[in-house]
């Protein structure tokens, strides 16, 4: 059933953009810059954010990365996927989540919590999308030679495939990239793998 914005988040009014957002928190903070990690859509407004305030980003920590300009070839998932999306199914939509997302499923390592997390988000997304919808499109993968800071690509051996082919490129275009193939982990790095997620970031980040 779709969820009303106004029970499901109530403080959500007008749109957001992710990059300006972003840069609110450094500002509020008084970061004139910072290192920027980021999981999969978190990798993607990472990668906006050093195009738009290079001079903001000490280094950049990619994992699972997304990439805006993008184009994801269609398939019966993202198909379903779009469906559920404007049906306004969250239930559906959260299953469909950890089918693709979640590959090494609920037995893995942090599956339970990686389902429960989904589940609870879904709903909160299907609301947050429409709001978002109106920020400003960006095309990051066609720019990427123009990255400056220091950047780590990761992704999960079990991972999507497109976000395979996402790391491959981000490794060849930005300049000095190093990326790294983590076996035994799908899209959620950080519940399946955190040891080895943390030691690689942190060998980065010094």
């Amino acid at each position: 059933m779709p969820v009303p914005a106004h029970r499901s988040l109530p403080w959500l009014r007008v749109a957001f953009d992710d990059v300006e957002d972003l840069r609110a928190v450094l500002d509020h903070f008084g970061l004139p810059s910072a290192a920027l990690v980021g999981l999969s859509m978190g990798g993607e407004t990472a990668l906006d954010f050093a195009l738009a305030h290079p001079g903001r980003v000490d280094s950049l920590g990619l994992v699972g990365a997304s990439v805006s300009g993008h184009h994801w070839p269609p398939s019966p998932e993202t198909a379903a996927y779009a469906q559920a999306r404007r049906r306004g199914d969250a239930a559906a939509l959260a299953e469909l989540e950890l089918s693709v997302w979640a590959a090494m499923g609920r037995t893995a390592p942090g599956g339970e919590l990686i389902a429960r997390m989904v589940a609870e988000n879904a709903a909160r997304r299907l609301v947050s999308e429409h709001f978002l919808a109106s920020a400003p499109l960006r095309a990051a993968e066609s720019h990427l030679r123009l990255i400056t800071a220091p950047t780590l690509v990761v992704h999960g051996h079990r991972d999507h495939p497109e976000i395979a082919t996402i790391a491959h490129r981000l490794a060849a275009d930005i300049p000095g990239a190093h990326s790294h193939l983590v076996p035994d982990a799908d899209h959620y790095l950080p519940l399946r793998t955190p040891d080895r997620l943390t030691g690689l970031l942190l060998a980065h980040l010094s």
